[in-house]
């Protein structure tokens, strides 16, 4: 991933998926840590960003030298998780999502799912300030608590989310959004992953989140060719 030009690697030890199993703290942390260490070890300059919701694990991870927290949940499953970023002082990013993801597949009801998801934006970044959180990226959570259409509607405005003034965070790679969409598989998606993470870009994503990096800097690197021409 390095290699193909990955700007920063995300680490996690605990699927977000639906229905994803549960996993104690205890051995989410005993999961990561080592990794964290192992990968800075052999490849010290890298910038490694953590996908928990946890705070004991996210305080564990930058102390083993993690340099960014990747929440799921915004702070909304521990209500530890603000104050030890803000103490630590690691970027953070928040995603949107409802529930768990036990419990997100049924939390697909909302009265404009555009306007609810930056009312919640707007009262995560306001706590997330509170406890001294400078640096905050925004993930609209693509899969978490939305339905296939709900995917496409927040995807096709999401340029709105830049009133936030926080740059977004895109994640699609090969995700259901995709596969279901085309009637294949994850391990058919990279051409819609490359499609999306194109679409997400021209909509004002300054990170995309992906699985297949030599792809992904290729689009990047034709759309930042593209506006250069402009």
């Amino acid at each position: 991933m390095l290699t193909d030009g990955a700007d920063f690697i995300d680490i996690g030890a605990y699927s977000s998926k639906p229905n994803a199993e549960f996993v104690s703290e205890e051995e989410e942390i005993k999961r990561i840590v080592p990794v964290v260490k192992l990968v800075l070890k052999h490849f010290p300059d890298t910038l490694i960003s953590i996908d928990t919701f946890r705070a004991k694990v996210a305080e564990a991870s930058v102390h083993s030298g993690a340099a960014i927290i990747n929440d799921i949940s915004a702070g909304l499953l521990d209500d530890a998780m603000l104050e030890t970023v803000g103490r630590v002082k690691v970027p953070y990013i928040m995603m949107h999502m409802r529930g768990t993801p036990q419990t997100m597949v049924k939390l697909t009801q909302y009265d404009d799912i555009i306007k609810d998801m930056l009312f919640y934006f707007s009262e995560r970044i306001a706590a997330a300030r509170s406890h001294s959180i400078d640096d905050v990226i925004i993930d609209p959570g693509f899969g978490f608590a939305k339905t296939l259409a709900q995917n496409y509607e927040v995807l096709n405005n999401m340029e709105l989310f830049n009133l936030t003034d926080l740059p977004v965070l895109a994640g699609v790679s090969r995700k259901s959004m995709i596969y279901k969409l085309l009637g294949t598989t994850p391990q058919d998606a990279l051409n819609g992953t490359t499609v999306l993470n194109t679409i997400a870009l021209t909509k004002g994503a300054k990170i995309v989140r992906v699985h297949d990096v030599k792809e992904a800097v290729e689009a990047v690197k034709i759309y930042n060719a593209l506006n250069a021409s402009i």
